[in-house]
């Protein structure tokens, strides 16, 4: 799986991805400009120890991710998707199929994925239902929340299935 933050803002819910993204085998993809440096305290303190073992991709902008993911564009039953998450679509997040290679995409903490690029994915575009006179969640929980309804129905491929606890210690 892969998790795209175009123009992430917040060091910590960038940091906190990070770790989510570590702990299921799963890239980063950040695209410019960011609200913070990549050394940040608060990034480095979100990510724990977590940060060095990530893997991480850097993209200048919008465009330049495009041009180098052209499989996220293709009419291929097999290929990887673009999910756009944003509060204004009309899909839940859970009504989706998500395949092992997807990608999803969320935007800056204060103003989400921009309205035109929003509008030529409709198709694309995921939410996270909640309470009607909310915004929204926080980045890192929306993010995370999203990731492992995909990771589950990829049947939590490569990740650990198995707790220490049986029957008989409860």
């Amino acid at each position: 799986m892969n998790i795209v933050l175009l123009e992430p803002e917040i060091p910590f819910n960038t940091g906190a991805i990070g770790r989510t993204c570590v702990a299921t085998n799963t890239a980063l993809h950040l695209i410019r400009p960011y609200g913070f440096i990549l050394n940040d305290k608060k990034l480095k303190r979100a990510g724990l120890d977590y940060w060095p073992k990530l893997k991480l991709f850097e993209y200048k902008s919008y465009e330049d991710f495009m041009e180098k993911h052209p499989e996220t564009m293709s009419d291929e039953p097999d290929a990887p998707r673009l999910w756009y998450a944003t509060t204004k679509a009309s899909m839940t997040y859970a009504d989706v199929s998500y395949g092992q290679d997807d990608f999803i995409m969320f935007g800056k903490e204060t103003a989400g994925i921009p309205e035109e690029i929003l509008e030529k994915n409709l198709s694309s575009c995921v939410r996270i239902p909640m309470y009607s006179e909310e915004r929204s969640l926080n980045l890192s929980n929306a993010a995370t929340v999203i990731l492992y309804e995909a990771l589950r129905q990829n049947g939590f491929r490569d990740l650990e299935k198995r707790g220490f606890l049986t029957g008989t210690h409860i």
